[in-house]
C-alpha cells in the first residue's frame, strides 16, 4: 500500500493533480452563484437561515450576527441558500409555514412582492456570468488578445470550402450576415454550425463574392487535449496573409472585449444545446464531474491561469445552464413567478408540486445521461 502514496499525492496524482484542482474550481463556481442569491436576498431584505457549500453531513461551519448558519459540507457537488420561509422545494410555503413568528413572516422569502424573488434567483446565474467577465477583464488586461486577419491562405481540397468556390486570398467579409474582423470571428461563427448552409461573402480582387457552404464535422485536440469535434469548411491561415498582431486593451477595453466575449459563449452554448436536442451534436460533448475533474487536472498541469480560465468556462456554463425554465433550476422558478406576474396571484401548490416532478425527473436523467457519460458512453 505505502507504495502508492506518493504517486497518490504527487503533483500528477489523483489527489493534488486532479481532486483538488476540481474541487478549488467547482468550489469557487458554486461560492459565486449562491453568493449571488445571498447578497441580493438580503438586499430585498429576506431573511437567510443557511448558506452552504456542499450537501450532506455538515463538516464544519459558524453562525454570523444575523442567526445565518455558513457551513461546509461532505458532497462538494453543489451549494444552496435557505431562505427564512423557504419550507420546501418549490420555495412555497407549507405545513411548517404556522410556525413562523410575526418576525420571520416580514423576512420569509415567500412573503415577498414576486419581483423581489425573481431579482434573488436570478442573482445566481448573473453572478456566474459577472464572474466570467471579471476574469476576462483580468486576462485581457494582463495578456492582451492575439489576432489575425481574416484571410484565405490555403483551401483544402474536397473541402466545403473547396467546393463552394472559396480561393486562397479571398478575405472574409461576413459570415451568415455577421461581420468579421478576425480569423477568429469566422472560426466562432462556423464552429457549432455542422451540417448547416452558410452563407459567406468573401473579398475577391476588390469586389463582393458570396458563396454558400456547408461544414463538416472534424475530430480535433483542443488546448487541454480532449477530443472535441468542430465544424469547419477547410481554409487555412497563416502568418504572411493573416499578419498576426497582439491588441493590448485598457482596462475599458478589456472589460468591454470581456462582455462580448462572455456573449459569444452564452450563444454557443445555446447554439449547441438546441442541436444536441435534436440529435446534431455528438452526445460525448457533455460530460459530467469526472470529465470537469479531468479537465481541471489538465488545466492545472498547465499553469495557475488555464485553472482561471476553466473556472470562467464552467461559470457561465453553470450559470446558463440554470436559467434554463426547468425547475428545480433557477429558470423553473423564473417561470412560475412570470406567470405569477401576469395572473397576479402565485401558482397553486399543487401544480407547482407536479411540474417541480417532472421538472426533476428530467434534471435526474440529463445527470445519469453525463454520468454515463463521463464512466461508460465516451
Amino acid at each position: 500500500m505505502n507504495e502508492y502514496i506518493p504517486g497518490f499525492l504527487s503533483t500528477d496524482g489523483l489527489l493534488i493533480g486532479t481532486i483538488v484542482p476540481f474541487l478549488f474550481v467547482l468550489t469557487i463556481v458554486v461560492f459565486v452563484h449562491e453568493m449571488g442569491h445571498y447578497l441580493v436576498g438580503r438586499w430585498c431584505g429576506i431573511g437567510v437561515k443557511a448558506f452552504s457549500i456542499g450537501f450532506g453531513p455538515e463538516l464544519l461551519g459558524f453562525n454570523d450576527r444575523r442567526g445565518t448558519r455558513w457551513k461546509l459540507c461532505a458532497i462538494p457537488l453543489g451549494g444552496y441558500v435557505k431562505f427564512v420561509g423557504d419550507m420546501n422545494v418549490t420555495s412555497a410555503p407549507g405545513a411548517e409555514d404556522d410556525h413562523l413568528s410575526p418576525d420571520e413572516r416580514k423576512v420569509a422569502f415567500h412573503t415577498q412582492p414576486v419581483w423581489k424573488r425573481a431579482a434573488t434567483v436570478v442573482a445566481g446565474p448573473l453572478f456566474n456570468f459577472l464572474l466570467t467577465i471579471a476574469v476576462f477583464t483580468v486576462m485581457f488586461s494582463a495578456y492582451g488578445r492575439y489576432v489575425m486577419e481574416p484571410t484565405v491562405a490555403e483551401v483544402r481540397a474536397a473541402s466545403p470550402a473547396a467546393n463552394a468556390g472559396i480561393q486562397p486570398g479571398d478575405r472574409f467579409v461576413s459570415v451568415d450576415g455577421s461581420p468579421v474582423e478576425t480569423f477568429s470571428d469566422v472560426q466562432r461563427l462556423v464552429s457549432g454550425r455542422g451540417g448547416d448552409p452558410i452563407t459567406f461573402v468573401m473579398l475577391r480582387d476588390g469586389k463582393d463574392v458570396t458563396v454558400t457552404a456547408t461544414p463538416e464535422l472534424v475530430e480535433q485536440k483542443d488546448a487541454l487535449g480532449n477530443s472535441v469535434k468542430v465544424a469547419v469548411i477547410g481554409v487555412v491561415n497563416n502568418e504572411e496573409l493573416g499578419q498576426p498582431r497582439l491588441i493590448s486593451y485598457s482596462p475599458g477595453g478589456a472589460f468591454v472585449q470581456a462582455v462580448s466575449e462572455t456573449g459569444h459563449i452564452i450563444e454557443r452554448t445555446g447554439q449547441f444545446l438546441k442541436r444536441f436536442v435534436v440529435g446534431r451534436e455528438d452526445k460525448c460533448q457533455l460530460g459530467g464531474p469526472v470529465k470537469i475533474a479531468d479537465m481541471a487536472g489538465k488545466a492545472a498541469q498547465m499553469g495557475f491561469v488555464w485553472l482561471v480560465q476553466l473556472v470562467a468556462l464552467l461559470s457561465v456554463g453553470i450559470g446558463f445552464l440554470n436559467l434554463l425554465p426547468i425547475p428545480p433550476l433557477d429558470g423553473g422558478h423564473l417561470a412560475f413567478y412570470a406567470v405569477e406576474a401576469v395572473i397576479r396571484r402565485p401558482v397553486s401548490e399543487r401544480a407547482m408540486e407536479a411540474i417541480y416532478r417532472v421538472g426533476m425527473i428530467l434534471v435526474l436523467a440529463f445527470m445519469g445521461f453525463v454520468f454515463w457519460n463521463d464512466l461508460f458512453g465516451c
